[in-house]
């Protein structure tokens, strides 16, 4: 599947349930310095795997990371104006295999949630988004350089081929 072209989408019928874990809170700030600074004043520490744009706060098995907002309103396919009701938060599940991206999608759509952009290839891997019945944004995600331990939590500070 990453053989694909950037933007092309995948659609299955086949669903698959996500394990019960969260890999990431995702927080769309204004500024993603003066955020991280914020974070680091607290007594955080910044994962070394995090870059200008994309700042990772190791949280024991999972991350709270910080995007650009409009960045992650225009991943997400979703509007910026106040009144649109993006929140700036997404919740991200990191899928074991590329092809359990649609797959998990098509179970959460099947479930009563909407998706919001099928399982996409990106220049990363592939991703896709769903909001619950109530709103919440979720991404599924599926990344080759994310490390896991076998629990399947988030190893923050490690990326593969590092």
């Amino acid at each position: 599947m990453l053989d694909q072209a950037v933007g092309h989408t995948y659609i299955f019928a086949e669903t698959l349930a996500p394990s019960q874990r969260m890999h990431m809170v995702l927080l769309g700030v204004a500024d993603v310095a003066r955020s991280a600074k914020f974070y680091e004043a607290l007594g955080w520490s910044r994962s070394p795997t995090s870059s200008d744009g994309f700042v990772k706060f190791n949280m024991g098995g999972y991350a709270i990371s910080l995007i650009n907002r409009n960045d992650l309103a225009s991943d997400a396919l979703e509007p910026t104006a106040a009144k649109s009701g993006f929140s700036g938060v997404a919740l991200i599940h990191m899928a074991r295999q590329p092809e359990d991206v649609p797959r998990i999608l098509a179970k959460a759509e099947a479930a009563g949630g909407v998706i919001v952009k099928p399982a996409t290839r990106t220049n990363w891997g592939i991703a896709g988004y769903f909001k619950d019945p109530d709103g919440h944004l979720f991404e599924v995600d599926y990344e080759p350089v994310w490390v896991f331990d076998d629990a399947h939590h988030l190893v923050v500070d490690r990326i593969a081929g590092a």
